[in-house]
């Protein structure tokens, strides 16, 4: 029988795992501290474990850590009633199978047992490094597949729009991996024109174009034995995506203007935000043996209380308050520009308000694009009614979003308030 240890310091939800998991066939091991979970894995085998993070007697990843320095293979499912993006990522850079967060859903949770029981999974060291801000699902994803992609030295992919932080995920699996050590090297490739962007890429030589008063070392050979970051990798004129190809496939590259075979060792990032249809088909599987998708803030919506309080610590000066009603605002936003927009905001805030509450007028947001009506045409032809009809639809969707508030109705629609009140008496809707 399918030996499952379970590690949970509270006996409530400890009880009904092992009650649940006797009921599917499995033999149940209950563990209510590190040292009864030490004494059970010394006494008898184990097929898999499911292990809570926090725990009277220490952290359930040192438990995972000596599990992968005695090299033993048992798959490890980790829980935590605490999403955290640090300890997701060092559960799966340790080799944990899965990390799930509680409440649990007992289906997917025996699943996941399952399948760990049939494959386990691989095992590597961990690093300290610095974590990031987000515990919603999505988030929780991507912290999963940053602790995969750091455990391998595949080149990865890193998608997602304008401001979502795919840099800071570049960083991440840089640091968590065993390069950590290694230079990080960065490279905006829709920054710079074309014509320089070979010679920022792969150096020159003295003479090789005018101006060229010297040899420069290229971001390949700045970047050695570490992660070299190509961000907006799909911007890459497309001749030098042939090059960026061949240097790939051969890992080997000459500066412009030189005719030397130079070597490179470095791990490949990259980074998009357009479609990736815009990029070679040849280039974006050689980019994206793994791919990570990192969601927009208006998906995960959950993380913006969390992120607000990072960034109103970090902002100069430094608020410690925020009101409800401009909390709320902030979480009901669509944030075009993401986890970027939103940092600005707050500082923005923090730098033109004296007050120590921070209110909903203390933040300087655009307008949410009001959707167009596609109405039928009039049969009469009248211009005008057919105006009124539309103004009138358009108020009347500007204050179902603001829920009634007249200044955020005149702020979406971008008028003055004088002129919104007007046309509300004009429309019998005031």
């Amino acid at each position: 029988m399918t030996a499952v240890l379970v590690v949970d310091d509270e006996p409530v939800i400890r009880n009904a795992l092992v009650d649940r998991l006797d009921e599917e066939g499995f033999d149940a091991v209950p563990a209510e501290s590190l040292a009864q979970a030490r004494a059970e894995l010394a006494s008898r085998k184990i097929d898999a474990i499911l292990l809570d993070i926090r725990l009277r007697d220490g952290d359930g990843l040192d438990l995972l850590d000596e599990l992968r320095r005695a090299k033993q293979t048992v798959p490890v499912i980790v829980a935590t009633a605490f999403g955290d993006s640090e300890r997701a990522i060092r559960a799966m850079r340790l080799g944990a199978f899965e990390y799930v967060t509680k409440p649990f859903d007992l289906d997917a949770l025996l699943r996941a047992i399952a399948r760990a029981v049939e494959t386990p999974a691989a095992r590597g060291p961990d690093p300290e490094v610095r974590g990031m801000i987000g515990s919603s699902p999505k988030m929780l994803d991507v912290w999963k597949s940053i602790g995969r992609a750091a455990a391998s030295d595949v080149p990865v992919l890193v998608t997602g729009e304008t401001g979502v932080g795919k840099e800071l995920v570049a960083h991440a699996i840089h640091e968590h991996g065993d390069r950590r050590a290694k230079p990080f090297v960065a490279v905006n490739l829709a920054a710079l024109p074309p014509a320089l962007l070979e010679s920022e890429l792969f150096g020159h030589e003295r003479g090789a174009f005018t101006g060229a008063a010297a040899r420069r070392e290229g971001r390949f050979e700045l970047a050695a034995d570490g992660t070299l970051f190509l961000d907006e990798i799909a911007d890459l004129d497309p001749l030098l995506q042939t090059k960026l190809l061949r240097v790939l496939e051969d890992r080997r590259f000459e500066r412009v203007g030189g005719s030397e075979q130079l070597e490179t060792r470095a791990r490949i990032v990259s980074a998009t935000s357009r479609p990736t249809s815009t990029m070679r088909e040849d280039l974006y599987y050689r980019l994206g043996v793994l791919r990570i998708d990192v969601p927009p803030l208006r998906e995960r919506r959950q993380d913006i209380p969390a992120l607000v309080q990072a960034f109103l610590a970090m902002a100069a000066p430094p608020r410690r308050a925020i009101s409800e009603a401009a909390l709320d605002r902030l979480v009901e936003y669509h944030w075009p520009g993401n986890v970027r927009e939103l940092r600005h905001v707050i500082q923005h805030a923090c730098v033109m308000s004296a007050a120590e509450v921070l209110s909903p007028e203390d933040f300087a947001l655009r307008a949410a694009p009001i959707e167009p009506i596609h109405a039928a045409p009039p049969r009469d032809l009248d211009l005008k009614a057919a105006l009124d009809r539309l103004e009138r639809s358009m108020i009347e969707e500007a204050l179902a979003r603001a829920k009634g508030n007249r200044a955020e109705t005149a702020r979406l629609l971008g008028i003055r308030r004088a002129l919104l009140y007007a046309r509300l008496r004009y429309f019998g809707l005031a």
